[in-house]
């Protein structure tokens, strides 16, 4: 039986190490910003997609850095 509602899943680039770098202020584990995490499940796809575009430059970004 279906049922009346169904919540769908949204993909999240979390990695569970939740590590938040001072300097960049962005998360060590996924590269968002804690402002986009807190955000993350009340974004348009849209955004969020925008968002996953820019971490991978992010993240190298970090790893340049240490």
């Amino acid at each position: 039986m279906a049922t009346a509602t169904s919540r769908q899943t949204i993909e999240s680039p979390c990695t569970n190490v939740c590590k938040i770098d001072p300097d960049t202020r962005l998360c060590l584990g996924c590269a968002r910003s804690i402002d986009e995490i807190a955000a993350w499940s009340r974004m348009t796809a849209e955004a969020r997609r925008q968002v996953m575009a820019e971490l991978p430059q992010r993240a190298e970004k970090l790893k340049r850095q240490k």
